[in-house]
């Protein structure tokens, strides 16, 4: 007997590519591509790809006679509580502002649109599909370029009023810290995201060599430098897990989720990283809200955005 499933389109947009794919209430892909963004180009132009994305799947579902549902959007910046319009907040988009971007969507497509901030996808799509699966209440964190987040409560993602809160990144971390590219000084992202690993790495060889112009380093060189037991790099990512755990300890005070999930790059170094994580977060957290949280890796690569974007349309703990 043949499954009754529901189809949508899984789009998650990035500053640098667009993703998307068609995938099922099950949570399987049954086409994806990647197109480039355009975002430093314009805000149309930007359109203009969401729009070649949409269609090719459409092809793709008409071939194969599938009914879409819908199509659902993760995109950078604030998202309103209506989830229509983009408010602001993507420095990485040119123009990405008060965008009526799922009005935009419907026309173009003929399908209801759905659409949340990218990283808030990016953890629904973990809470349902992946490293949070079961678990009504998750914190989700993602270490890159910079640091995003997400906050699950109850099964439902929490955004704050009119969509402008869960800036994981930028809690304060360092009172009298530098500054940070969000205005504010000794934000989290700015200690803790992999690009700071990489900065404060390459200040102290350069302390040891003046010469050292740190132009090939990134998260994977200095964790391969680690597990050889270079000195710098153990000192480096020491420093980053701790700075790391130390915003995590905040969150598990806070919401005393039954999971925090680590995505980005570097959380797939291993298990040695998030252990590293793990150890400096109960470390700093309180022992009463911690007794119920496991700390665990996520497991959707670059496919949880676009996973959650589709769970908005399945109605999957997104409303």
């Amino acid at each position: 007997m043949m499954e009754n499933l529901d189809y949508a389109i899984g789009i998650d947009l990035g500053g640098t590519n667009v993703k998307y794919a068609l995938i099922d209430s099950k949570g399987v892909f049954h086409f994806d591509g990647i197109l480039p963004s355009m975002a430093d180009i314009s805000a149309e132009a930007v359109i203009g790809q969401l729009s070649e994305a949409v269609s090719q799947v459409k092809k793709v579902a008409a071939v194969n006679g599938i009914a879409l549902k819908g199509a659902g959007i993760g995109t950078p910046g604030i998202v309103d509580d209506t989830g229509r319009t983009v408010v602001g907040g993507a420095e990485n988009i040119a123009g990405w502002e008060n965008i009526a971007l799922a009005d935009r969507l419907e026309e173009i497509s003929g399908l209801p649109v759905r659409m949340g901030n990218d990283a808030n996808l990016m953890g629904l799509g973990e809470t349902v599909f992946g490293a949070g699966r079961g678990a009504s209440d998750v914190v989700f964190i993602t270490v890159g370029t910079g640091i995003g987040g997400a906050v699950v409560i109850g099964g439902k993602l929490f955004a704050g009023y009119a969509g402008r809160g869960t800036e994981l990144g930028h809690v304060p971390l360092i009172a009298d810290g530098e500054k940070c590219a969000c205005g504010s000084v000794g934000c989290l992202e700015h200690y803790a995201s992999a690009s700071a690993l990489v900065r404060r790495f390459c200040d102290r060889m350069r302390g040891r060599f003046p010469d050292f112009d740190g132009r090939n380093v990134d998260g994977k060189y200095i964790v391969a430098l680690y597990k050889q037991g270079d000195s710098v790099a153990v000192e480096s990512l020491d420093e980053h897990c701790d700075f790391l755990g130390h915003g995590i300890a905040g969150f598990i005070n806070i919401f005393s989720p039954q999971k925090v999930v680590v995505g980005g790059g570097i959380s797939q170094a291993g298990e040695f990283y998030i252990s590293k994580v793990r150890e400096a977060a109960m470390k700093y957290a309180m022992r009463d809200c911690a007794a119920n949280t496991e700390i665990v890796a996520a497991e959707l690569g670059n496919r949880a955005g676009c996973l959650g974007a589709a769970s908005l349309v399945f109605g999957q703990a997104g409303e």
